[in-house]
């Protein structure tokens, strides 16, 4: 009889991996936050295990989350999870006697914490990767089953990274779930714990642009926080999301102040602490996105 798994998970990166997962495994159950009141539109994680005829079971937060698993009885020895968003405590952890396997993505021990992909676009870094992992008390600390590298484009925002990873992590969890659930694959010590970096939520303030900030610094904001918090400024009088740029790092001679815009053969080009960031697209607030050159012929920079 082949092994179950349940799946805990609640956010968009879960969704789509529960969907790839019931593929490859059964899958006994999932566990996900229920729908807010206030939400309008799909909840990813519930649609998906609804089409797919799934047994759903909803928890708020850890209280809920170690009562649920007190009173159920499970056939499944191991449990999946990603994309939570919910402390799980070692009484959790111990309900399965092969412990709940967490695809992170990023190298561990790079990146703990809660947002590792942005982060990853962000230190502008060549490569993040997926890493599976057995959870323990500590955040991402647990052993390792295995870790695989990828390589981060130059164009890459979170959005399009966080497509790569979900692949990636499909097919680590393809490749080596099933010997870890028969023995042959033995989780080890994360490398060089001592070099551990940490991500954190973003805030709304972590998107407004600091002009005083390196161009390519900024460059990368604007890609990783593509989708949250979104690059936000001022410009001709408009409130603005960047949403596409380069940044050119060579100084101009001109008599800007940091923060200036100007255009230069129809490109939008903002002075900053070092270089200056060369809009390609952005989107004012109200409208839809639009090039640069479409707002240049609109708007007139004072």
């Amino acid at each position: 009889m082949q092994d179950s798994v349940i799946f805990l998970g609640s956010g968009p990166v879960a969704a789509k991996s529960l969907e790839l997962l019931t593929k490859n495994f059964v899958v006994e159950a999932v566990i996900t936050k229920p729908k807010p009141t206030h939400h309008k539109g799909n909840f990813p994680v519930i649609d998906v295990a609804t089409n797919l005829g799934l047994p759903i079971h909803y928890v708020s937060n850890k209280q809920e989350l170690d009562a649920l698993i007190s009173k159920q009885d499970t056939r499944s020895r191991v449990g999946i999870i990603i994309d939570f968003g919910i402390i799980v405590s070692q009484k959790v952890i111990n309900k399965f006697p092969l412990g709940i396997v967490n695809s992170h993505f990023s190298l561990l021990p790079e990146w703990r914490g809660a947002d590792p992909i942005s982060f990853s676009v962000l230190s502008g870094q060549a490569k993040t990767g997926v890493s599976l992992m057995i959870i323990d008390a500590g955040m991402d600390t647990g052993k390792l089953i295995t870790q695989k590298s990828l390589d981060i484009r130059p164009s890459d925002t979170t959005s399009s990274l966080t497509e790569r990873l979900i692949e990636l992590s499909d097919k680590l969890l393809q490749e080596c779930l099933p010997g870890y659930l028969v023995g042959d694959i033995k989780p080890k010590n994360q490398p060089h714990p001592d070099r551990a970096t940490y991500s954190r939520k973003l805030t709304k303030e972590d998107g407004i642009i600091d002009w005083n900030k390196p161009a390519n610094q900024i460059e990368r904001e604007i890609r990783a926080f593509i989708e949250w918090p979104k690059s936000r400024t001022t410009l001709a009088g408009k409130d603005i999301v960047m949403t596409s740029s380069h940044a050119h790092m060579s100084e101009i001679d001109n008599n800007l102040g940091i923060g200036d815009a100007y255009s230069s053969n129809k490109c939008l080009m903002i002075k900053c602490g070092e270089g200056y960031l060369c809009v390609e697209k952005l989107k004012p607030a109200g409208k839809n996105e639009m090039t640069a050159e479409a707002f240049l012929a609109g708007h007139k920079l004072t």
